[in-house]
């Protein structure tokens, strides 16, 4: 049948025995947490603000968004990115929100750029990048993940309930003639909502050499109606897929790790990625960080544990001080997000106001 073998759900984190540590993070070298775990990876929401309302992040209605006066400037953002890059981020991703949203978007992606980061990369629903592809990628960015949750013109409408499939296709065509490659399709699976599809999209990604990454429907949702039978698992989804065309894992990179478990066609036609931040949590080898777009400082998706750089920005704090800020958030990692816990409490933040 050509199914991949894949682990079972609910995988335990294990990171071996917890550090107790110092009380204090460290002041010298790379930004480390008590587990071991070197963080490169940061991640900056630009904005609260979303042109769709998606059924698993935002309400249709009712959605209240940050003051202007709260949300950082981009002087402040490449300043903290700044700071990041000399404490040895490498990697940085632009979010939201939708960050096209944020008008001059462009522009900011230049100034952090200067930092001299290994990767620039956005996450975006893309509607507004058709038009903004070009100046994007002539300001440095490399990548774009564009957010595409089915492949059906009412099923699409449905999901976002705003929007236009035919655009976001669109979008990914211009992604790829200005050189924002490759490109990478992110699909929110639900069950009984567009599970059925998850061979269709396997097929896109063969037909496009686009890689189409299937992510694990997480409580992020602002209305809170999250449950665990929504999740597809994503060993339901490999299973399906593989039954269809046999995949092949992909050893992921040693120095730096992906969200993504990727698995490639074995005839050659592709790949796709599965993120199973519920069923198989890669929390023990997370090198992420997340900067909010009003300016806090957060070490995991689900952790409502933040620290304000904002605050230090604007009472004329030091680099040191900001550096401060990102040590100590990251030191105060915990294990693991504890979905699979039976004391889980879903974060206060939703997805859209975090950043992905």
């Amino acid at each position: 049948m050509g199914v991949v073998t894949v682990p079972g759900d609910a995988v335990p984190v294990t990171l071996g025995r917890p550090s107790p540590g110092p009380a204090a993070a460290p002041t010298e070298g790379p930004l480390v947490d008590t587990y071991g775990r070197v963080h490169t990876d940061l991640r900056i929401s630009v904005t609260d603000r979303c042109n769709f309302r998606c059924v698993y992040c935002m309400p249709e209605e009712g959605v209240p968004f940050l003051p202007r006066q709260e949300i950082l400037t981009f002087e402040e953002i490449a300043r903290v990115a700044r700071v990041a890059r000399d404490l040895g981020v490498r990697s940085v991703r632009f979010t939201g929100g939708e960050p096209l949203l944020r008008h001059h978007v462009a522009d900011l992606v230049a100034m952090v750029a200067e930092a001299g980061f290994d990767d620039l990369a956005l996450t975006t629903n893309g509607t507004s990048l058709a038009t903004l592809a070009p100046d994007l990628a002539g300001a440095g960015l490399r990548r774009v993940n564009i957010s595409c949750d089915s492949l059906r013109p009412e099923r699409f409408a449905a999901i976002r309930r705003r929007g236009d499939l035919a655009m976001v296709l669109a979008a990914m065509d211009a992604a790829e003639a200005a050189g924002l490659a490759p490109v990478k399709v992110n699909v929110v699976v639900m069950a009984g909502v567009n599970d059925d599809e998850v061979v269709d999209f396997a097929a896109f990604a063969r037909d496009t050499g686009r890689l189409v990454r299937f992510i694990e429907f997480m409580p992020l949702d602002a209305a809170g109606r999250w449950q665990r039978d929504q999740v597809v698992s994503a060993a339901d989804i490999l299973g399906a897929i593989g039954a269809r065309w046999p995949l092949e894992a992909v050893p992921p990179a040693p120095d730096d790790p992906a969200p993504a478990e990727v698995f490639r066609f074995a005839d050659g036609a592709g790949s796709i990625g599965v993120v199973a931040s519920v069923t198989r949590p890669f929390c023990g080898t997370c090198n992420r960080l997340r900067l909010t777009a009003d300016g806090s400082v957060r070490n995991c998706l689900f952790s409502d544990d933040e620290r304000s750089v904002r605050d230090v920005l604007r009472s004329g704090g030091s680099d040191d001080e900001v550096a401060a800020v990102l040590r100590q958030a990251v030191w105060g990692k915990l294990p693991g997000h504890g979905i699979n816990d039976p004391g889980f409490l879903r974060p206060s933040r939703s997805m859209s106001m975090i950043g992905g």
